[in-house]
């Protein structure tokens, strides 16, 4: 996909647009010669085609090689995605399904799930960005939005299944809340590390800004509204499923306008340099990510099923477990990206993995969450208590005042991170009292049926 919409410029260490830096392993594109006539690999000089005289710079590389093969560019491609080294991890995806399927226990099968699940986000989001190369910017757009954020996706599937909806919504808002605070202040520290001020597209920032102000709305109120008197369960879960479709028509709505009507206000000085050619086909990036899809479903499915046992064996306390943990599992890729992009310079890359992001989650999977408990008859709802969507009203705020200028600095990033080191602080110490009544069952009664119902 092209390089000029930050938002789905990266999604995993390695993999960068146009005038980015490429994984060490080598990348998953190539570039052609600039001169279309020539395709010996030499260059015209004086009016003679001598293939005795290289291409400029080029005198002591020899003879062109021929062009590689189709086989050779995907076994190119898909060396530049797996050859990582956050891939070392990939090991503990089939012990993490052993583990699931052997019974060792709530502890192994947690740590080994959670740990596989990090390098397999990475790995999807190389093939989603690959096979987004391959369509034009709307279609890429959707694909970024659905596959980009699939672990998320799959682990709330899995835990909406499971009857865990405290379990989902701490996820999703710490998910939200890791990109909007800790990684956008990892980036901006990093940036600061070599630069004193680091500009950005403030506009683009802005605008994605006043989407997650708008689905920090769309989650408080239904919240307000469960302490009304006389409010009930299957009047919020009504009004969740409602607002729920109106946030997705919000975000395919972003999606044009971020795409294709105004695609110029996203686009960053360092979105500017040569098209690159995608080694990996359609069928191979397909292929990838499907396989990759169905290692993290399993994965995640026997995350979600230790959850509780490790939280009542072990003291882990749920609020934790689903603000901080779990998001660490979908957005560990894009931490290293945007910290490493805003280290070399790149700020509009950086924000556009961090607050893109957030964005993504907040209008699309949030939404998704609450479309997937009508499907189950599972009452999942907008309601995220009142300290989660405290926390989510105030660190949008926060974000909106920093990134308000264009400019970063290092004490703002340093500002960012404390603030969610505060958040992360406090939901170790919260009472798990609450959490009872909030992990609804698929068989509480008085709920409107399933759409398939």
């Amino acid at each position: 996909m092209s390089s000029s919409n930050p938002e789905n410029a990266l999604r995993s260490p390695g993999r960068m647009a146009s005038g980015a830096f490429h994984p060490k392993g080598g990348a998953a594109t190539s570039r052609r010669g600039s001169n279309k006539n020539n395709t010996r690999g030499f260059e015209v000089i004086n009016g003679e085609d001598s293939s005795t005289k290289p291409l400029s710079g080029e005198a002591h590389a020899g003879p062109a090689l021929p062009e590689r093969t189709w086989v050779a560019k995907q076994c190119w491609g898909l060396k530049g995605i797996f050859i990582q080294p956050i891939n070392i991890l990939l090991v503990c995806v089939p012990i993490g399904i052993a583990s699931g399927k052997g019974d060792w226990g709530c502890l192994p099968t947690f740590l080994l799930n959670f740990i596989a699940i990090v390098p397999l986000a990475a790995v999807l989001g190389a093939f989603t960005e690959s096979l987004s190369a391959h369509t034009g910017q709307m279609v890429g757009g959707l694909l970024n939005a659905t596959f980009g954020n699939a672990v998320e996706m799959i682990v709330t599937i899995n835990a909406i299944r499971a009857g865990l909806v405290s379990v989902v919504q701490q996820s999703l808002i710490g998910s939200i809340l890791s990109n909007l605070l800790l990684v956008l202040g990892m980036a901006f520290l990093g940036a600061g590390l070599v630069n004193k001020e680091s500009r950005f597209n403030a506009t683009g920032a802005g605008t994605n800004v006043s989407c997650l102000v708008l689905s920090s709305l769309a989650l408080t109120l239904p919240t307000v509204y469960s302490y009304m008197p006389n409010a009930t369960l299957a009047d919020e879960v009504s009004l969740s499923r409602i607002i729920a479709l109106v946030m997705g028509f919000v975000y395919v709505a972003f999606l044009v306008f971020q795409l294709r009507t105004h695609a110029d206000l996203f686009t960053g000085e360092e979105a500017e340099g040569e098209e690159e050619e995608v080694d990996l086909a359609i069928v191979s990036s397909l292929v990838g990510l499907f396989a990759t899809t169905g290692a993290v479903a399993y994965c995640s499915e026997f995350l979600v099923d230790s959850i509780e046992g490790v939280s009542k064996e072990y003291g882990l306390p749920y609020a934790f477990i689903g603000l901080i943990l779990l998001p660490i599992v979908g957005n560990a890729a894009e931490h290293t990206t945007a910290v490493t992009a805003a280290y070399k310079g790149m700020m509009d890359l950086a924000l556009g993995v961090a607050v893109g992001s957030s964005t993504q989650i907040a209008l699309f999977v949030v939404p998704f969450s609450v479309i997937v408990g009508w499907i189950y008859d599972v009452p999942m709802t907008l309601n995220f208590q009142a300290f989660d969507a405290t926390v989510f009203l105030l660190s949008v705020f926060i974000a909106s005042g920093i990134l308000g200028d264009g400019v970063a600095n290092w004490f703002e990033g340093l500002m960012l991170c404390s603030t969610y080191a505060i958040v992360a602080i406090i939901t170790w110490y919260i009472p798990e009292a609450g959490d009872a009544h909030r992990m609804l069952s698929a068989n509480v009664t008085a709920v409107p049926p399933s759409i398939f119902v």
